[in-house]
């Protein structure tokens, strides 16, 4: 693990799992809840959403979204936002039977046969996380590792406080850092060809 990732971990405690002590959650659980809060499930273990984002958060969420749009449009591969469930497999178990069940804040697939009318059934090509106080630690710890173990090809994790973006890309099955992108950079996608996203557009109609 990164120094970047044990760092970041430690500045946030807030978000524990939640449920029924010793009870492992899976989709088909998901599929029947009925709580109030958004719920993610991790490694059987179910964690709350944090509460609404930021309208800084939601801006750099905007901005990513409408420069993927551009270069998205009329292509196989496909993005989604937040709220849109990602469930992950489990070697050897059915989807039903899944306990990873996420909703990262951006997510790009480019396999169709992913994409069903409840979300994502399969492993994302490239996942985006921006951080938020309440989602630190599960999104540079829990869901780093999560997202690993499954097959991510590509992580990047903003940090909007920063106006950073750490990039990581799967090889022989870790996620390998590239580098720390700052708010004047562009940041070539290694999985995705062609992609690219420039940071200054990012960022620079955003205010905390």
């Amino acid at each position: 693990m990164s120094e970047f990732i044990k760092k970041m971990a430690n500045q946030d405690i807030a978000n524990e799992p939640t449920g029924s002590y010793g009870v492992h959650y899976t989709y088909a659980d998901y599929l029947q809840f009925t709580m109030d809060e958004m719920v993610e499930i991790i490694k059987g273990k179910i964690f709350r959403m944090s509460p609404a984002p930021s309208s800084f958060h939601q801006s750099i969420s905007r901005n990513i979204c409408g420069l993927f749009y551009n270069f998205f449009h009329r292509k196989q591969c496909q993005f989604f936002v937040a709220p849109f469930d990602v469930i992950l497999p489990v070697k050897g178990k059915d989807f039903m039977q899944s306990d990873r069940v996420v909703q990262p804040d951006i997510v790009v697939i480019c396999d169709p046969s992913k994409i069903k009318e409840k979300g994502c059934f399969g492993v994302p090509d490239l996942i985006i996380e921006i951080l938020s106080p309440h989602t630190t630690k599960k999104d540079v710890q829990d869901k780093f590792d999560l997202y690993e173990e499954s097959g991510v090809k590509e992580y990047w994790i903003v940090e909007p406080k920063n106006q950073t973006v750490e990039v990581f890309v799967l090889e022989n099955e870790k996620y390998r850092r590239i580098q720390t992108y700052v708010s004047d950079d562009v940041i070539p996608c290694i999985t995705l060809t062609g992609l690219e996203l420039d940071l200054k557009e990012v960022f620079d109609e955003c205010k905390k």
